[in-house]
């Protein structure tokens, strides 16, 4: 049963993202509660996966990219010249679309970030693993078959994103950033991770991309729909919470999106 909405964890004002004269993302304000699951929603090309990547400030990798306005974690800005990024992504970790597990064993998947924050005593990282797997109900499919040896590669497609998930959580984020993150998996695996963000859900706040109208509805408590507008620039439409969206959306474009008819 979805959640009202708590305080705001995540909050954007009047955003813009450009890529080179590119205008990918317009004056974009929102307020994304926390400990609750957001889907972001609306047809290919419309700047939803850009907007994920404001908050862990992914787009400072290319090269081309510029943000104007403003964006907020509890209230302390994502931009600007205080902002650090690494410790912001830290605060604020993604799983993508396919799974990207490094080419390592399940253990050091998961403890390369707390390593690379400083953690280093052995039961340490071995408490870390277990608590991480548990979490993302693998401890007890993996337990027994080597995770010190047995590679994250050898993993099937659903094993290998709940490890990418896992691996997030290792580094303790308040914030998990999921893009797509079902689309590539069979409906078994697909359901085990739904179930996973609404167990997460009680504890970090989780934004989710899906082109998939019916897992938004199922999983999330807040959704946003995204479209290009005349201008070919990505605007957020409406944001509500996602049953009111859903059955009461207030905008046409919405309810024409979501019933199927264009997108």
């Amino acid at each position: 049963m979805p959640k009202p909405p708590g305080k705001s964890k995540l909050t954007t004002r009047a955003i813009n993202l450009y890529y080179g004269n590119y205008h990918a993302l317009g004056d974009i304000t929102v307020e994304i509660p926390e400990c609750a699951v957001t889907a972001v929603i609306g047809p290919s090309g419309c700047g939803k996966s850009s907007f994920l990547r404001l908050f862990n400030r992914m787009n400072d990798l290319i090269p081309t990219a510029r943000v104007e306005g403003e964006a907020f974690i509890d209230g302390a800005p994502v931009y600007g010249k205080d902002s650090d990024a690494v410790s912001l992504r830290k605060r604020v970790g993604m799983v993508f679309q396919k799974p990207n597990v490094f080419p390592m064993s399940i253990y050091e998947n998961i403890v390369i970030g707390p390593r690379h924050h400083g953690v280093k005593n052995r039961g340490e990282l071995d408490a870390v693993v277990e608590r991480c797997l548990a979490q993302v109900a693998l401890w007890d499919e993996l337990k027994d078959v080597g995770i010190r040896n047995k590679s994250g590669l050898e993993l099937s497609s659903g094993q290998r994103q709940r490890l990418c998930i896992a691996r997030a959580l290792a580094v303790d984020p308040e914030v998990i950033l999921m893009d797509e993150s079902c689309s590539a998996l069979d409906p078994e695996s697909t359901m085990k991770i739904e179930e996973l963000m609404a167990d997460l859900a009680c504890r970090y706040t989780i934004i989710i991309v899906t082109h998939n109208m019916e897992q938004a509805l199922r999983v999330s408590d807040m959704s946003a729909f995204f479209m290009i507008d005349g201008d070919k620039v990505g605007r957020l439409v409406e944001y509500a919470p996602t049953i009111d969206m859903f059955y009461a959306p207030k905008d046409k474009r919405t309810e024409d999106y979501i019933t199927g008819r264009f997108g």
